[in-house]
């Protein structure tokens, strides 16, 4: 019992952090979608003690609210997944941007500032 109002705590204080931190505008609406769905997901979870349960019976846990623990699991992954995404396409970026910025340095001694 414990631990379903420890998880329901978190859950409601974690979607209340981000939601402040999106309207302080520290995180960015498209960041904030996952941690939001993850909250949510985690409430519903934790609120439903029978849900929880049967969950753990399908998966073949013993122990229903080691489930919660592999949902944050898991979302841990997605969210390295996404992050890795977000950067190789920034970095991609920076080497287009970097390339460009050669190419107009180079232009500029060959034909100076004024042309």
């Amino acid at each position: 019992m414990f631990i379903n109002i420890l998880s329901v705590s978190v859950a409601i204080a974690f979607l209340v952090i981000v939601l402040e931190l999106v309207r302080r505008q520290r995180l960015k609406e498209q960041y904030s979608l996952l941690w939001i769905l993850f909250s949510i997901v985690l409430l519903i979870v934790s609120l439903n003690v029978s849900l929880m349960e049967w969950i753990a019976d399908q998966l073949g846990v013993k122990y229903a609210p080691a489930v919660l623990f592999l949902f944050g699991l898991l979302f841990c992954f997605s969210l390295i997944l996404h992050l890795t995404i977000v950067i190789t396409k920034l970095t991609s970026q920076v080497l287009r941007l970097s390339q460009e910025l050669a190419i107009l340095k180079a232009r500029e001694a060959l034909y100076g500032k004024n042309n």
